[in-house]
């Protein structure tokens, strides 16, 4: 949060409308950013296909906030869960590259350009793929997958994490195997 409001502040006094050579910069440092992020995440993404992880992962998905049904049983691999999350963030990239070049060349605001040159490099550095396949951390204690949902912004903990103890699962295994037979 801090990191954020430094942004704004330093976007906020940048002279644009004075001197336009500094817009050109501010697009310079936004695209330079997104570019290292994708390559970061790509990096990543081939490191996760070299190590081929196999190892089984079993977890109850969240349940949907508008439904009263548990969430879905998920068998997955280590690495394909962590191909899925990191194909998460890079969609996340593009979805915020969007925001930024309709706000900026449809609506004419400057500021995210400076914002978005920093928040992302923040957020793919402080990601759990980022500890696991960068800086070499071992995935035990919160970098274990599943990974536990992020806290909202303001410090509350985020309801509807992935369960990944025994009872759940096999309640899950049981749900799922009655609603295969009644289809």
């Amino acid at each position: 949060m801090a990191v954020m409001m430094g942004a704004m502040q330093v976007a906020k006094r940048i002279p644009f409308e004075e001197e336009p050579v500094y817009i050109v910069y501010a697009r310079v440092a936004y695209i330079s950013a997104q570019i290292l992020v994708l390559l970061i995440n790509f990096y990543m993404s081939m490191k996760v296909k070299k190590a081929n992880d196999l190892t089984v992962l079993k977890y109850v998905g969240p349940k949907s906030a508008m439904s009263q049904e548990p969430g879905e049983l998920v068998t997955t691999t280590h690495r394909d869960y962590d191909l899925q999350e990191i194909s998460k963030a890079m969609r996340g990239v593009y979805m915020g590259m969007a925001m930024v070049a309709g706000m900026h060349f449809y609506m004419g605001y400057t500021n995210p350009l400076v914002i978005q040159s920093i928040l992302p490099l923040k957020n793919v550095f402080e990601s759990n793929e980022a500890k696991i396949w960068l800086f070499g951390k071992q995935a035990a204690g919160d970098l274990k997958r599943p990974f536990k949902a992020a806290p909202g912004p303001f410090g509350m903990g985020a309801a509807g994490g992935p369960a990944t103890d025994a009872a759940s699962i096999k309640e899950a295994e049981k749900a799922g195997g009655l609603a295969k037979k009644s289809e």
